[in-house]
């Protein structure tokens, strides 16, 4: 009566004429990953350690988010300016040029940080969380640990020359998935493309953001540019469209020209070269299978997360998904009661498999209807 049942589905997706393209980017390390599928498209020594300059500011940023969503933290909420602070914006670092004693918004700070790439403003909102900016280093290194970043330790909330303050282009990465995931409203505050701050005892200071992307009709939205002269340029960024996003992060580039270009190409070869394809989303009904003895004769199923895969253009009839189980399914059944397996197939190879729960409860006939049933399978063949 009951036997392995596979249905296959081949997945519909856009094709253009586009071949996969193999690429150089002119970095001593770089990564490219499609952020909904999770694959990495491109990398280049992506394990290789580095000084990540201000891209140090995307996790002085997190921790502020994070105690922000859980309320820890007001964006209103004011800290006081200390000498040290007040320093960074004296000696020719970036800066957001507060002063001493200045009484500055959480949410001024952060633009601060964001926008105008202040190392002054990131040691204030350190104090102003942690007490001190060691004890904020500590925070920030336990946040990466707890997101996967396992070849970084932070030293200092800026990112300015320190040895002990290092990290890999995929950590960079991991961070800046959590950054894009976790905090999706902060996250536009990475586009903006200028930050005025109204400071206090002189006219108002106006900057502009660093990431030289957000001024190219590529369309990126983020994420964070750095400098060291040991490290030379860096940059984090992302790009969105269409509802598919790409975060990049390289390091090494030998000019700001290189960094720019070079991650430009970057983010375009994966818009060229790749397709995502979106195969199931979380929660929601992917299909059916078959009851035996139920009030219902087949029950909808889903999966727990969102499933996307990306894969080369013009790749289509290589990519399947095959649902498999032993059916038809007795009941009664519970709902997210574990199903039937979603094996995810390209170029014949498996690249994934994800279970398969009930979407509702289905009951037992009564014994009557069973009877029923068992006799018209007898007859017919039919469940």
């Amino acid at each position: 009566m009951f036997k392995k049942l596979i249905v296959i589905f081949f997945v519909n997706i856009f094709c253009c004429q586009f071949g996969l393209a193999n690429i150089e980017i002119k970095a001593r390390t770089a990564i490219l990953q499609d952020f909904l599928s999770g694959e990495i498209l491109y990398e280049k020594e992506p394990d290789l350690s580095i000084y990540p300059a201000s891209m140090t500011k995307i996790m002085t940023s997190i921790i502020a988010f994070d105690l922000i969503k859980s309320g820890d933290l007001k964006l209103d909420e004011k800290f006081i300016i200390s000498e040290k602070a007040w320093r960074l914006s004296t000696a020719g670092y970036s800066s957001m040029f507060v002063m001493i004693g200045d009484e500055v918004s959480v949410k001024n700070l952060l633009k601060g940080i964001i926008i105008a790439s202040g190392n002054d403003a990131c040691i204030a909102l350190a104090e102003g969380i942690a007490g001190t900016e060691e004890e904020f280093s500590i925070m920030m290194t336990s946040k990466a640990k707890e997101i996967g970043m396992q070849d970084t330790n932070f030293a200092n909330s800026s990112g300015i020359n320190d040895p002990d303050n290092y990290s890999t282009v995929r950590d960079i990465m991991k961070m800046s998935n959590y950054l894009i995931k976790e905090h999706p409203e902060y996250y536009k505050w990475f586009s903006e493309k200028k930050f005025t701050w109204d400071r206090t005892g002189g006219d108002p200071i106006t900057q502009g953001n660093r990431n030289p992307l957000l001024y190219k009709s590529l369309g990126a939205d983020g994420i964070k540019t750095g400098y060291l002269a040991v490290e030379r340029y860096s940059l984090a960024s992302s790009i969105e469209r269409n509802g598919r996003r790409l975060v990049a992060v390289g390091s090494g580039f030998e000019t700001k020209n290189d960094r720019s270009r070079q991650s430009a190409k970057l983010l375009t070869y994966g818009l060229t070269n790749f397709d995502l394809v979106e195969i199931s989303k979380k929660d929601r009904p992917f299909d059916s299978v078959k009851v035996w003895l139920g009030k219902s004769n087949s029950v909808k199923v889903y999966t727990k997360q969102d499933i996307y895969k990306t894969i080369k253009k013009g790749q289509k009839k290589k990519l399947k998904a095959k649902v498999i189980y032993e059916g038809p399914i007795e009941a009664p059944i519970k709902k997210d009661q574990i199903l039937a397996k979603l094996k995810i197939i390209y170029d014949q190879e498996q690249v994934g498999e994800y279970e398969l729960l009930a979407f509702k409860g289905v009951k037992k006939v009564n014994i009557f209807s069973r009877l029923m049933k068992s006799l018209n399978y007898l007859i017919w063949g039919d469940v």
